[in-house]
């Protein structure tokens, strides 16, 4: 389980530091093809530093288990919540495309991982 933990780790760690560098990169993503200023300070605030702090507080709960079932449970609520906006999204605008389905995917696997990881009650 630890190395599931890991992984999802690094996937936050590699969006975050890839929407700092490119912010331009994620939206393309999802088909948008350009962002003012301050769109693409608010990538680099939500995919990029909340993206590292994810990652960063994931390697805290693997280092501190008096707090890892709390740490394992909060992500796995936030991505559910991102999972759960894409599916009303979905609803209410139609299909938004094979990346957006992707990250949806994702989204749910990651939250089923930490979900699994708040119940196995680690001995780190």
């Amino acid at each position: 389980m630890i190395w599931a933990i890991y992984a999802v780790a690094f996937f936050f760690f590699g969006m975050g530091v890839y929407a700092l560098a490119w912010p331009e990169g994620i939206v393309r993503l999802v088909g948008t093809p350009s962002l003012t200023t301050a769109g693409r300070s608010e990538v680099r605030a939500v995919y990029g530093g909340f993206g590292l702090a994810i990652a960063a507080v994931l390697l805290l709960g693997l280092r501190s288990p008096e707090i890892a079932r709390g740490i394992f449970l909060t992500v796995a609520m936030a991505l559910g919540g991102m999972a759960a906006g894409r599916v009303v999204s979905r609803g209410i605008d139609g299909e938004a495309g094979p990346n957006v389905r992707l990250f949806l995917v994702l989204e749910v696997v990651l939250a089923a991982v930490l979900a699994a990881a708040f119940v196995w009650r680690p001995e780190i």
